[in-house]
């Protein structure tokens, strides 16, 4: 299976994901490590099209934001809220089995970046529509953020 971003690269997030366990405790926000992995599900749901979410997309979010979180080379801010569709204390999906869904997202990533691809990108609610690039860039910088957040 040939994938959109370096080999290297997703072995080395799918490496660190089974170092998280349900105890570790985050550096910032209020996410436990099963809802971190719970939103990220939730999330790769979304732009997988396997969930439905608000375009809340404007001019600035598809031109500038965009260009700011994926192409400049800075760390997400931590405690920038996230969409409801993807928050367990709103409309995200309450988490469940850890170590289920800890596996389910190493094979979701993996899903994710491999190509030929057996579903279609749906629209990013704030960025709209991406290149397969920025997907991957997207989602090797969302993961690694969360993966940051508690100390893995």
């Amino acid at each position: 299976m040939k994938t959109l971003v370096d080999v290297g690269e997703i072995q080395q997030l799918t490496a660190r994901i089974p170092r998280l366990d349900a105890g570790h405790k985050p550096d910032w926000g209020s996410m436990n490590a099963g809802g971190m992995i719970r939103h990220l599900l939730d999330s790769f749901e979304m732009v997988m099209g396997q969930r439905p979410a608000a375009d809340v997309s404007s001019w600035v979010s598809r031109s500038l934001l965009k260009y700011l979180a994926l192409k400049v080379p800075i760390a997400w801010p931590k405690d920038y809220p996230t969409r409801p569709e993807a928050d367990q204390k709103l409309g995200g999906t309450k988490p469940g089995d850890f170590e289920v869904e800890r596996e389910k997202l190493i094979s979701v990533l993996q899903q994710f970046s491999a190509t030929p691809r057996d579903f279609e990108f749906g629209r990013h609610p704030v960025f709209a529509e991406l290149s397969a690039w920025e997907w991957m860039r997207w989602g090797w910088l969302h993961v690694d953020h969360h993966l940051r957040q508690f100390g893995v």
